[in-house]
């Protein structure tokens, strides 16, 4: 993470104000893909790339944004904020106080400088961070509180409601609410949660296969669809199953030869796929890695065969996990078709591997993949 002393500094020099500093982490997901929007559930954690904010009141009405990564600074009055977003890295902190406006907050005038390491288009969730930090500043700032579940849905808003974006609450619930050293199972109906130890002595290496696929009828919407319609199927039969969360393997047995083949390998991967995460936030409090381990390499196999959200890079990212040393588990994670992958791996023995991982995956693919060593972070917080 970015030193808080360096960015309370250049901001001292370039708006002449002592700001106090908050910070809020990135995020990977430990197991449960395509689960969320079944109203299932997920388990992420927060890590140690995270975004700095640091902010100081101003007389005049304005508000000055300013990127240290962009080396990009854009104003705004207070008392009126723009109706939509521009398509600019503004829109995430903008739409924070456009949505706090729109709550019934009076929004000051305030300099905000921006900092973060979150590694930018690789699904570690650098916008969700980006929303939480500056959200949890202005609320600062103004004299208001909130629990991280009512932050982290505030942040979800920005995002669909201001930014454009139709995604879930994990990234922004991860964000506000993690705990270091632990990961945190979240129940998508309702928003309950679960913390679950990860061993200090556990790493979490998060390596980027550098591709993103885009093959015809294999985005997100479609196998979206494709589950929803399994799901439809079922209701009809028994009743009570709005949503995947709530159908059994025993329903697809019965009626899976009415669904379209497709569909029933997706509900099949929906379905495991919570009963997966429920078991692997059960081994973690039993200390039990060896069943985590197993976990996910069964979510792998389920997620590139089932689901079919996998890609030849993002296969062999994790085959060549297998084949090393220290290796707990590993997985592709995030939307699929290619990103990142995670590996749970033994921290004395995280660095090399990551080394070795790196080599082997550019020795077979001609690609040089981004691979990160990080830790199980704390949510975000202010800095004193």
């Amino acid at each position: 993470m970015h030193d808080p002393d360096v960015l309370r500094s250049q901001h001292l020099v370039r708006f002449h104000a002592e700001p106090d500093i908050f910070v809020a982490p990135g995020r990977v997901n430990l197991i449960g893909e395509h689960t969320d929007y079944a109203e299932g559930f997920v388990m992420p954690v927060a890590i140690d790339f995270a975004t700095l904010a640091a902010i100081s009141p101003r007389s005049d009405g304005k508000i000055t944004l300013y990127s240290e990564n962009y080396g990009e600074e854009k104003s705004f009055e207070a008392a009126a904020l723009p109706a939509k977003a521009s398509k600019h890295w503004s829109d995430y902190p903008i739409g924070v106080a456009v949505l706090l406006a729109g709550e019934g907050h009076a929004i000051p005038g305030f300099d905000l400088s921006i900092w973060g390491d979150v590694p930018l288009g690789s699904g570690l969730s650098s916008s969700a961070a980006l929303e939480v930090v500056t959200a949890l500043a202005i609320c600062s700032l103004i004299g208001v509180t909130y629990p991280g579940p009512v932050l982290a849905r505030l942040c979800q808003r920005v995002e669909n409601e201001f930014v454009g974006a139709n995604c879930g609450i994990m990234d922004q619930f991860i964000s506000a609410n993690g705990k270091e050293n632990h990961a945190l199972l979240l129940d998508c109906r309702d928003l309950s949660f679960k913390l679950a130890p990860i061993p200090a002595n556990v790493a979490l290496v998060i390596a980027n296969t550098m591709v993103k696929h885009s093959i015809a009828g294999g985005d997100y919407p479609t196998r979206r669809r494709e589950s929803e319609a399994a799901c439809a199927i079922i209701n009809a039969h028994r009743g009570g199953v709005p949503f995947l969360r709530d159908a059994t393997l025993e329903d697809l047995e019965k009626w899976g030869t009415e669904m379209e083949p497709k569909s029933y390998l997706r509900a099949k991967h929906v379905i495991t796929e919570d009963l997966r995460t429920v078991a692997a936030e059960k081994a973690l409090e039993k200390g039990d890695l060896k069943e985590v381990g197993r976990l996910m390499a069964e979510a792998h196999t389920s997620y590139s065969k089932d689901f079919e959200g996998s890609c030849v890079e993002a296969d062999l990212m994790v085959e060549l996990a297998n084949e090393l040393p220290g290796l707990i588990g590993a997985r592709l994670t995030g939307g699929g078709f290619g990103g990142c992958t995670i590996n749970l791996v033994e921290q004395d023995k995280a660095k090399a591997f990551a080394e070795e991982l790196g080599k082997r995956y550019a020795a077979k693919t001609g690609i040089e993949p981004q691979i990160h060593v990080c830790h199980a972070s704390g949510g975000a917080h202010r800095i004193e």
